[in-house]
């Protein structure tokens, strides 16, 4: 019998976290280990990611041969209050990783955002100019760069705002939209930045591959990847949709340019 492969994944009670356990528990010949920090429970590992001693334990405990790393503060309002903070996570955990990764012989699958984009001229490819607008997108551009310096064969996965089954609508920047539909007052709701919704499935499906491809030929696969739905949509877009049939509410929604 064929020794199984384990796989780590950071954020695993995440939206994305959770599809993408689902989808590699889907294949037998890989271990899962969950790792989650303030929503663990049973059959999760509980890993802080802002202590480094507890990266490195739990690396060398487990060995994985890879490392999906789905873990970040993306909260808009949070990154901006508290950037120092955010930077310890979304930037220094994600450049330990990377070195305890490469000690044990393991790689990187980094997911990144296309927030590293202003979002004005879509879509991008892998060879554009990184331009983020927000706090956010910078330090997962940071991120990016600690992960690849670590090691230039590890993988950087840049995806666009996500929806998928959610336990709130605040875990999804998409489902989040619908308190703009249901508010009893006006809401600006911007329709600048052009985003490509893509479902937590369809990325997950993507990591999976690029995992499967990665593991077969670890040269193959390196550096800086794109993936997203064929949708073009900004936020006030998304509202409209989200709002249909229109409620008694959605003349409320007004138009940010």
């Amino acid at each position: 019998m064929t020794e199984k492969q384990t796989v780590l994944v950071t954020g695993a009670s995440g939206l994305l976290g959770r599809s993408i356990v689902s989808e590699l528990e889907k294949n037998s010949g890989f271990t899962i280990i969950k790792c989650a920090f303030s929503r663990t429970r049973d059959g999760y590992v509980k890993m802080n990611l802002l202590n480094e001693a507890d990266i490195q334990e739990t690396l060398q405990r487990f060995r994985p041969c890879a490392v999906i790393h789905c873990a970040a503060e993306r909260f808009p309002n949070k990154v901006e209050e508290n950037l120092e903070e955010v930077k310890k996570l979304n930037v220094r955990a994600s450049e330990v990783l990377a070195l305890e990764a490469d000690k044990i012989g393991a790689f990187i699958i980094y997911i990144s955002t296309d927030y590293v984009f202003d979002g004005l001229n879509p879509p991008y490819s892998e060879d554009s100019v990184p331009n983020p607008v927000n706090k956010y997108g910078a330090t997962k551009l940071l991120g990016e760069k600690a992960v690849l310096g670590v090691n230039p064969a590890n993988v950087v996965l840049r995806v666009p705002v996500l929806y998928g089954p959610v336990t709130s609508i605040e875990e999804s920047a998409i489902t989040v939209l619908l308190k703009a539909v249901r508010e009893e007052k006006p809401q600006l709701v911007s329709d600048i930045e052009i985003r490509y919704p893509s479902h937590t499935e369809d990325i997950s499906y993507i990591v999976h591959q690029l995992l499967k491809l990665k593991l077969n030929d670890t040269r193959c696969i390196h550096g800086i990847y794109h993936w997203s739905g064929k949708e073009a949509l900004t936020k006030f877009q998304m509202v409209k949709v989200i709002g249909k049939p229109p409620t008694v509410y959605s003349s409320l929604i007004l138009k940010l340019n």
